[in-house]
């Protein structure tokens, strides 16, 4: 129980903290467009998501695939800035749809999200007990994004249900600002460029250990 606890409370805490905030944009910008009433939605599309991250996450902790950490740190704010700009040229069809395209990128995405939660958890991790610890770290993991789906669906109920701010307004200048800053960081991630550091430690994965994440590894 001991370490369920402590794999639950890594999870969580991998997305609830400051340098998460590109996780917590990239599930805030999927339920802009939500509210209140559509939790049925929503639940469809954490469910994608949330498949996608499950699966690459474990293929990574059972060392069946390989993947620089700077790529990923650099395709995390595309996957954001991609679901922006889906939410930016929506229509009001597209809501009608029975599997928007919103809810492939949920999917398609969650898998690359996945490759950045194995990073932190591969740090730590051994052998011994990997799969009852991978399940408590994801569980903490899906409960951080359940609480963000919960403020950002509040956030939309009080600007557009209670303030009365057009729906579609709300989506795209909100879409629009998260556009902004994910567009900012894949500029400043981008592997080879020149002012790209790796101050906050990332790892590299390499058949199955962990490296400092320096270029000559």
């Amino acid at each position: 129980m001991q370490d369920f606890t402590f794999y639950f409370q890594l999870g969580l805490e991998h997305i609830l903290t400051p340098d998460a905030l590109d996780h917590i944009l990239f599930v805030t910008a999927l339920c802009l467009r939500y509210l209140w009433h559509d939790w049925r939605k929503v639940v469809v599309l954490v469910t994608a998501f949330t498949i996608g991250h499950s699966l690459t996450l474990a293929l990574s902790a059972l060392d069946y695939i390989h993947v620089n950490a700077q790529w990923i740190e650099f395709f995390i704010p595309l996957t954001i800035a991609a679901t922006c700009i889906n939410n930016i040229f929506q229509h009001h069809t597209e809501q009608k749809k029975r599997l928007p395209l919103i809810y492939f990128f949920a999917l398609f995405f969650g898998l690359i999200h996945g490759l950045a939660f194995a990073g932190q958890f591969l740090s730590l991790e051994g052998k011994e007990g990997l799969i009852a610890h991978l399940l408590a770290f994801n569980i903490g993991i899906e409960a951080a994004q359940l609480l963000i789906v919960l403020i950002a669906l509040l956030f939309s109920f009080i600007i557009v249900q209670l303030l009365k701010l057009s729906r579609l307004v709300w989506l795209r200048g909100a879409s629009a600002v998260i556009l902004i800053i994910s567009l900012f960081w894949a500029y400043k991630r981008f592997p080879y460029h020149k002012n790209y550091h790796d101050d906050s430690e990332k790892t590299v994965l390499i058949s199955g250990t962990v490296c400092c994440g320096c270029y000559s590894c």
